[in-house]
């Protein structure tokens, strides 16, 4: 039996963190080298979607974990907490992850799914919106481009942004000159 089966049986067919039914996919937590099943949870493309960009970008639709992140599948009990543990600046998933318990095991995998995200630092707009390769941002301030001889000025859209190695800093097109830009002079546009 194929690993989507297999997780489409064990799940009913459904999400296992929000319960939708539409477009289901597995998806295999990090830190798990090996593709089985135990190390597997089956999502729909929303959460995939979330879960690929920012989690914290919708965060109405983890609501769903108050049922979810009681299941009896450990990968299911991670996901939850890993979700939670990113969004409990807001108090109704603060009280969530208080009420979570995980087996120390559980817990310790978890924690270092979140360790590892840690160690791979993020790129933010000035708001604190992560920025991903392809946003659109704009500048909240007028920016003296060294080099280049022209102020790229406040309000000027960057489409199709790329990341660079340092989270700090983002590569876009302005005025038609590829130029490096500080992400904390930026915002991103939705």
């Amino acid at each position: 039996m194929a690993m989507i089966d297999s997780l489409k049986t064990r799940a009913n067919s459904q999400c296992e963190l929000c319960k939708s039914e539409d477009k289901l996919e597995a998806y295999h937590l990090p830190t798990s080298h090996d593709e089985t099943l135990e190390n597997s949870v089956l999502i729909c493309h929303v959460c995939s979607g979330f879960l690929a960009t920012d989690v914290m970008s919708n965060q109405d639709h983890w609501r769903s974990l108050a049922d979810s992140m009681w299941s009896t599948e450990p990968a299911v009990q991670v996901m939850a907490w890993r979700i939670l543990n990113q969004l409990k600046t807001e108090n109704w998933a603060a009280s969530l992850f208080e009420m979570l318990y995980l087996e120390d095991d559980v817990l310790q995998w978890a924690q270092s799914i979140s360790e590892e995200s840690n160690d791979q630092s993020d790129t933010r707009d000035s708001n604190g919106a992560l920025l991903v390769n392809g946003d659109t941002v704009t500048l909240i301030k007028d920016l003296v481009v060294k080099g280049a001889n022209f102020t790229a000025k406040r309000g000027t859209r960057v489409k199709n942004i790329r990341l660079t190695d340092n989270p700090e800093h983002i590569e876009g097109k302005v005025n038609g000159t590829q130029i490096v830009l500080v992400a904390a002079f930026l915002k991103k546009q939705s």
